[in-house]
């Protein structure tokens, strides 16, 4: 019997999104749902890709669509015992520390630690010219739709006491068995006829963790088909099993990495943003768990690799919430969290948002930006907690 082929991981984002524009805004609110408006004790002076479990055959080459599932499915069993309680509208107030009442990582996690005054790794140059030295930094989210479909990551909040619903996975082996408390009316990634990522975000915010899906479908009856599926404890800084996927390519979960309107509103994004590179390698570095990469190539980003905004870079006359995304790029940087367009940041789904202020970050290129070498503020390889800089 064949190898079975590597999480395939990401379908790159095809670059259909044109100059983001101000102009007719949809409420994300669907069946009652809404969007949330929302190791070793010495570490080497560069940071050094983890190589792939050698049990993993190469993935496929990003550019190609993602493959169907070739394996048997299993799926998270428990199953809604009545009708789902509907999930209630309830914006997060204030930065990262107060997502709901929770925090979107603990506050020593990596996502939450400054990066502005680390060394630029040595590799920094090549990754950056295989990024894209000259394509545009792209905020992949904003408000109301995109050729008739809302674009963002919408997060779905679950008040407590939501069943769990029945989910059959592709990739069962690498991902969380739950149960999901996950409504049938749960907001997807890119609307409900989406051919993307397809993420779900659920967020429970009494007990302050998120129920991530990547490819998500229902399937009527309360239940989902998905390509993978990950539990966090934001309150935690577990990693999961090295090798293993999540709801995104490199094994991370994506809720910490989405710029919110409530933290651009009030100024201040205190944690590192996701974003997607074309192609990456073969490898993965710390905190990233998993890699999807097409090449062993060096020079190509690994999964994991934090890149920030240059410290020259004026971000003085851009509008307040496109000037609030740039200086988290600043200070925290992005982590590369898949495969997709180059440059492109992620943030929810949300009519708050100004789409005409966050196309100034646009001015930007990759030759703003730099690879940062994060090894010293790695604790334990299983663990996200990073050392103060």
């Amino acid at each position: 019997m064949p190898a079975r082929p590597r999480h395939p991981h990401r379908r790159p984002h095809a670059p259909r999104r044109g100059p983001l524009l101000a102009g007719a805004a949809t409420l994300c609110v669907a069946a009652g749902l809404a969007v949330v408006l929302t190791r070793p004790p010495e570490h080497p002076p560069e940071p050094v890709a983890d190589p792939a479990p050698a049990t993993a055959p190469p993935a496929a080459a990003a550019p190609a669509p993602a493959a169907a599932a070739t394996t048997s499915t299993t799926a998270a069993t428990t199953t809604p015992a009545g009708p789902d309680p509907a999930p209630t509208a309830s914006p997060a107030a204030g930065g990262a520390a107060d997502l709901g009442g929770c925090p979107v990582a603990p506050a020593d996690s990596i996502w939450r630690t400054p990066v502005d005054r680390l060394p630029a790794a040595p590799r920094s140059a090549a990754y950056v010219a295989a990024i894209g030295v000259d394509k545009h930094l792209k905020a992949d989210f904003g408000a109301g739709t995109w050729e008739g479909a809302p674009f963002g990551i919408p997060i779905t909040v679950v008040p407590a006491g939501t069943p769990g619903a029945k989910i059959t996975f592709d990739y069962a082996d690498e991902s969380d068995r739950g149960p999901y408390p996950i409504p049938a009316g749960a907001l997807v990634e890119g609307g409900p006829n989406a051919d993307g990522d397809r993420h779900v975000i659920a967020l429970d915010k009494t007990g302050c963790r998120v129920y991530e899906l990547y490819d998500a479908h229902p399937q009527g009856g309360g239940s989902w088909r998905a390509g993978s599926g990950a539990v966090f404890d934001l309150r935690s800084n577990a990693l999961r099993p090295a090798g293993w996927t999540s709801a995104d390519a490199a094994g991370l979960p994506v809720l910490p990495g989405l710029a919110r309107y409530e933290e651009a509103a009030g100024g201040r994004i205190d944690h590192a943003l996701r974003i997607t590179v074309p192609r990456s390698q073969q490898a993965a570095l710390w905190p990233a768990r998993h890699q999807a990469g097409s090449s062993t190539d060096s020079a190509l980003p690994p999964m994991g690799l934090r890149l920030r905004l240059k410290a020259g870079a004026d971000i003085s006359g851009l509008p307040p919430q496109a000037r609030a995304v740039a200086q988290a790029l600043k200070t925290y940087g992005a982590i590369v969290a898949d495969n997709g367009s180059a440059w492109y940041i992620s943030g929810t789904q949300d009519d708050r948002w100004d789409n005409r202020a966050l196309a100034g970050l646009g001015a930007f290129t990759g030759a703003d930006f730099e690879a940062v070498d994060v090894s010293a503020l790695r604790q334990s390889p299983d663990s996200g907690a990073a050392r103060r800089p």
